[in-house]
C-alpha cells in the first residue's frame, strides 16, 4: 500500500510538472532550450565576485522561494550553489508570473547583475530568464538526497545531482586520473592503447568475457590485462610506456572488486622493482599533494590515518608469515603447520593441499588484512606470479612486490620477465593449472629480444577509494555492474 500510494504522489507531481510544461509554452516560454552562453560556471563566478558585475549563469534550480514582489532561487551547475534574485519589477510582470511556474529540478539560464543582499549572501539580480530544460519528475525528495544505496548505483544521474559528497568524490576522481597522466608524463612517460577486444587473454590468470568478432568470423575475448600488448611495445623499441583503460575479468562482485575496473599499468624499460618502488613513492605524495593537499589520509570508520610520505615498509613476505606464525614455521612438517593454521583461525580449504600453498593462505588470509600503513610485500613464491624473473639469490622465489594498504593489495610491481625460455616454462605451468592456452606470439616477441624491464599495475578504483575515504568500489565508478531490475 505505502509503494502504491508513493506511486500515486509521483503520478500527481508529474502530472503537475506536466501542466506547468505546458503553460510555459503557452507563454512563450519553450520548455527545451537551445544553447545558453555562460560568462563562467557558478564556481568561477564566486571566485571572481565584483559587485555591480554582469554576468550570464545556469543551472538546476534546488531552492525556490516567493515573496510576494520577490522570488529567491538557488542554481546548481555541479560546481557550485549560488542564489539568484527575480524582481518583480526588474524583470517584469510576465517574466515573474511565469517565473512562479518553475518547478525543482528544472534548468534555467539568466543575465544579471552581482551584488551582495544585507544577508551577506553574493547574489544575482536577474535581468532577464530563460527556460533551459523543464523536469517533468520530482527531483529526490526536498534534495537531501537520494538515500537508496541500490537507487544511487542505478539511477547515478539523480545520486550526483542530490548528493553533494558524492559528485565530490567523482571530482577527485577525475582529479586523480589527470594528475597521474601529468606525474607519468612529467617523468618522461608515454601514453599508449592496446587493443581491448584480443584473440586470447594473457597477463593474468582470470576468467575473460567471450564475443564473437563477425567480420573476422572468430571467437575474442575482452582483455584481463594489457601486459602482453604493452610488452610488446618495449621490443619495438618503446622506452617508458604506461596505459589507463578498462579491463574486464568474468569474476564475482563484493565490496573491493567489480568486473569492469580501470587500470593503470606502467612499463620502464632498464628497469627493475626498485624503479617501481620509486616511482609509488614518488606518485602517490604527488597526488596526495595536488588532490588532496596533506600526505595524511583519514581513511576507514574507525578514525584511522594513512600516512603516504615516503619512504613506506618493505619487508619479505617470508618475514611477515614467521611475524605471525613463529620463526620455525618454513621448518615446520605440513601436519604440524596445517594444525597450527587452523589454530591461528585460518580457514582449511580443500584447495591447501601442501605447505606452499598453506603458507599462502596464512599470508592472504591473516596477514595481509592487517597491513593499514602503505606497505612492499617482496619476495614472493615464483608459482604465484609466472610473468617476473627470479630472485638472483633464491630461484624458489620472484624479484617482486605487492603493494598493500589498508589491508588491500593496490599494485604489484615486477622485476620482468624477458627470458623467452623461462617464460615458455612458466606458462606450460599455468596450461597445467588450467589456465589461458600459452600466447605463442608473445614468447616470439621475446626471442627477438625486450629489454630488462620494471613494471607494475594499479587498480585505480582501488587507489581512489583510499584516497576518497570509501569502503565500497561501487561508490567509485559512475555506473557499477548491477543485477537487473525485477
Amino acid at each position: 500500500m505505502q509503494q502504491q500510494n508513493a506511486q500515486q504522489s509521483t503520478d500527481q507531481y508529474r502530472a503537475q510538472r506536466l501542466a506547468n510544461r505546458d503553460a510555459l509554452a503557452q507563454l512563450g516560454y519553450a520548455p527545451y532550450g537551445r544553447a545558453f552562453p555562460r560568462t563562467g560556471t557558478l564556481a568561477e563566478t564566486r571566485a571572481a565576485f565584483a559587485e555591480g558585475k554582469r554576468v550570464a549563469v545556469a543551472g538546476r534550480i534546488q531552492t525556490k522561494r516567493c515573496m510576494g514582489k520577490l522570488m529567491f532561487i538557488h542554481l546548481n551547475d555541479g560546481t557550485d550553489a549560488f542564489q539568484i534574485l527575480l524582481k518583480r519589477d526588474g524583470v517584469g510582470e510576465a517574466a515573474y508570473t511565469a517565473a512562479k511556474l518553475l518547478d525543482l529540478g528544472d534548468i534555467i539560464g539568466v543575465e544579471g547583475t552581482l551584488f551582495t543582499t544585507q544577508a551577506g549572501e553574493q547574489t544575482v539580480e536577474v535581468a532577464t530568464w530563460t527556460l533551459l530544460a523543464k523536469a517533468v519528475r520530482q527531483p529526490p525528495e526536498k534534495w537531501h538526497g537520494l538515500q537508496d544505496q541500490e537507487e544511487r548505483y542505478r539511477r547515478r544521474y539523480l545520486d550526483l545531482m542530490s548528493n553533494p559528497e558524492s559528485r565530490a568524490r567523482f571530482d577527485k576522481r577525475h582529479k586523480i586520473l589527470l594528475g597521474i597522466r601529468n606525474y607519468l608524463a612529467a617523468q618522461g612517460f608515454v601514453e599508449v592503447e592496446t587493443p581491448i577486444m584480443q584473440a586470447q587473454a594473457g597477463g593474468a590468470a582470470a576468467k575473460p568475457f567471450v564475443t564473437h568478432h563477425n567480420a573476422l568470423d572468430r571467437e575474442m575475448v575482452l582483455r584481463i590485462a594489457p601486459e602482453l600488448y604493452l610488452k610488446r611495445l618495449l621490443v619495438g623499441g618503446f622506452d617508458k610506456i604506461f596505459e589507463l583503460g578498462k579491463d574486464f575479468r568474468n569474476e564475482g562482485i563484493d565490496r573491493t572488486h567489480n568486473p569492469e575496473f580501470t587500470v593503470l599499468e606502467v612499463y620502464e624499460a632498464y628497469g627493475d622493482r626498485t624503479s617501481m618502488k620509486r616511482l609509488i613513492e614518488g606518485l602517490l605524495p604527488y597526488l596526495c599533494d595536488t588532490v588532496l593537499g596533506a600526505r595524511q589520509v583519514p581513511y576507514g570508520a574507525e578514525g584511522k590515518v594513512l600516512d603516504f610520505e615516503p619512504p613506506y615498509r618493505e619487508v619479505s613476505q617470508r618475514t611477515l608469515i614467521e611475524e605471525r606464525m613463529g620463526a620455525d614455521w618454513f621448518t615446520l612438517d605440513y601436519e604440524t603447520a596445517r594444525a597450527r593454521a587452523a589454530e591461528a583461525g585460518l580457514e582449511l580449504v580443500p584447495e591447501i593441499v601442501d605447505h606452499l600453498t598453506l603458507s599462502h593462505e596464512v599470508y592472504d588470509k591473516l596477514i595481509e588484512k592487517t597491513l593499514f600503513q602503505p606497505t612492499f610485500v617482496t619476495r614472493i613464491p615464483k608459482q604465484y606470479v609466472p610473468l617476473a624473473k627470479a630472485c638472483t639469490d633464491d630461484p624458489s622465489l620472484v624479484d617482486v612486490f605487492e603493494f598493500v594498504v589498508a589491508g588491500k593489495e593496490l599494485c604489484p610491481g615486477y622485476t620482468e620477465q624477458n627470458d623467452p625460455d623461462a617464460q615458455r616454462e612458466a606458462f606450460g605451468r599455468q596450461v597445467e593449472a588450467d589456465a589461458e592456452p600459452t600466447d605463442l606470439d608473445f614468447v616470439e616477441a621475446l626471442e627477438y629480444g625486450m629489454p630488462p624491464t620494471g613494471g607494475l599495475g594499479m587498480g585505480i578504483d582501488r587507489l581512489v577509494m583510499l584516497l576518497t575515504n570509501t569502503e565500497v568500489i561501487r561508490d567509485v565508478i559512475l555506473f557499477p555492474q548491477l543485477k537487473q531490475e525485477g
